[in-house]
């Protein structure tokens, strides 16, 4: 092996299930997005304040609502809970409203609000969505005015249709608003939020509303799903794999028909390390549902981390076969392709995931990566520079951007790449050791030396360190320090110990 490529083969590290793209895309542009200005004008008669009276008519709470083509409020049902009676509107006009229908599970309630005056919310879909795409939260938190606040999709979770997890924020009081796309469409009924948490605000999605039917249907297990799923997030949220497990344990128990809960369970036991148990968990959602692009993806990663390819790539196909816009899932697939060593459909499905994502850095990276091991070194550079483009503290990239312009003697772009991975992480042992054997290559001994011997320190056990340690030393005439490597690699590989004495010595 070549001294100068040393780490490249670990691909576990150097594609982990992450997929990459070489030629630029533009990301498609919404032909009728409105400004945010735009989008409050359009729904802002379409979000009223929800108040919640007692017995005795006095406000005991208050949260949002929207109104729907049907002339209903819809809101949370944990917003309206143990009201006596109810009032809808903006303002002063405010007009009395009773309970229609309630699900409980959804934590979607419709109030009937005759008289109220406002337009109802253009309905659209959280089916389409992706992530990326701009939405806009509307509500009257702490009942008052309106408000906006903007941000985009972070995740979709099940479905379809999905649950939407975004970083437009949802404020106190804000529950039961609308979550509207860039056209002004209600796409979501706000639900929670988790405090501390940067982009963990929820939505149900719009979908939910049509399923509610007159009358009440209770949550099941004692506590609806929302109870569930922000105890699962806010877990999940904080690293705590065995706190979730332990609440999912709970949570399919109480709810076995719930596919939510399967997929948490899963998703615990796949951070665990418990990588067969938690295929099981997965196979039981999709059991329940066989729709969740998010389930058929998570499976595939699950089965890739025991390198069960051809199980992995089915997985992927059946998730994008669901949502073929899902650039993560063609990502992984290529990877997939590339451990069978099968690189032209690798490379082809990583492409498709950055033709969707052209700014997905890991993607370039992985495509990289991808290009060396088809030995097309060119190609892998251009992807590699388009990763540290975007990304510039990838350490990994800056490594193997360096690694492959050595391969093509482009030496002095080299060096600067294995300095800038040597500032990200200064104890990768493998770029000091590329970055001694490059600049012997420009016979810069003495910086070689010093790169050698920064390497060394790390791992004092590489005999090809201190062969090449020796020669450098031999060629600057430290003669001495060049004997001491010698004595050095007797104790780790006789046979290099010899060949270097006869080359500092020769007879």
């Amino acid at each position: 092996m070549n001294p100068i490529l040393r780490g490249r083969g670990d691909m576990a590290a150097v594609i982990r299930l992450i997929g990459a793209v070489f030629f630029l895309a533009t990301l498609p542009v919404l032909a009728h997005a409105l400004t945010p200005g735009q989008v409050f004008d359009k729904v802002k008669d379409s979000v009223v304040v929800v108040k919640i009276l007692d017995a005795q008519g006095k406000v005991k709470g208050q949260g949002s609502g929207v109104i729907l083509p049907s002339g209903k409020v819809a809101t949370n049902c944990h917003v309206v809970k143990e009201g006596a009676s109810y009032q809808v509107g903006r303002g002063k006009q405010l007009v009395s409203a009773t309970l229609y229908a309630e699900d409980g599970d959804k934590d979607i309630c419709l109030l009937d609000a005759k008289g109220i005056e406002g337009n109802p919310a253009q309905l659209g879909k959280a089916v389409g969505l992706k992530v990326g795409d701009t939405v806009y939260a509307i509500g009257a938190p702490q009942g008052l005015e309106l408000s906006l606040s903007d941000g985009i999709v972070a995740q979709l979770r099940g479905g379809p249709p999905p649950l939407i997890q975004t970083t437009a924020a949802v404020s106190p009081g804000s529950s039961g608003g609308g979550l509207f796309d860039g056209e002004g469409r209600l796409v979501g009924l706000t639900t929670f939020y988790l405090e501390g948490g940067q982009g963990l605000n929820f939505a149900m999605p719009v979908e939910w509303i049509g399923e509610v039917k007159p009358g009440r249907k209770l949550a099941t297990g004692g506590q609806n799903e929302r109870k569930w799923l922000m105890r699962a997030f806010a877990l999940e949220n904080s690293k705590d794999w065995q706190g979730l497990l332990d609440w999912c344990q709970k949570w399919t128990k109480n709810e076995p028909n719930y596919d939510f809960a399967w997929f948490f369970l899963g998703l615990s036991y796949q951070y665990l390390e418990q990588y067969n148990t938690a295929i099981g968990a997965y196979r039981q959602s999709l059991r329940i549902n066989p729709e969740s692009a998010s389930t058929w993806y998570n499976l595939g990663t699950t089965y890739s981390e025991l390198n069960r390819h051809i199980d992995a790539i089915d997985a992927y196909r059946q998730a994008l076969r669901i949502d073929p816009e899902k650039a993560e899932a063609w990502n992984n697939l290529g990877i997939a392709y590339y451990y069978l060593e099968r690189y032209d459909e690798a490379i082809e499905d990583i492409l498709r995931a950055l033709r969707i994502n052209p700014k997905l850095y890991q993607a370039w990276y992985s495509l990289g990566n991808a290009y060396s091991f088809s030995k097309r070194y060119n190609d892998a550079i251009d992807a590699y520079r388009q990763a540290v483009r975007i990304n510039p503290e990838h350490g990994d990239a800056w490594y193997n951007l360096g690694t492959t312009c050595a391969r093509l003697n482009h030496n002095n772009d080299a060096l600067e790449a294995f300095q800038q991975a040597l500032r990200i992480n200064p104890g990768n042992f493998s770029a000091w050791y590329n970055l001694g054997r490059t600049y012997g290559v420009l016979n810069r001994n003495n910086a070689s030396i010093e790169a050698y011997r920064q390497a060394l320190q790390i791992n004092p056990e590489d005999a090809q360190t201190w062969y090449n340690l020796g020669i450098e030393y031999a060629l600057t005439g430290n003669r001495t320090a060049a004997l001491n490597a010698v004595r050095e690699l007797r104790r780790l590989d006789p046979v290099k110990a010899n060949e270097l004495f006869n080359l500092i010595v020769p007879r």
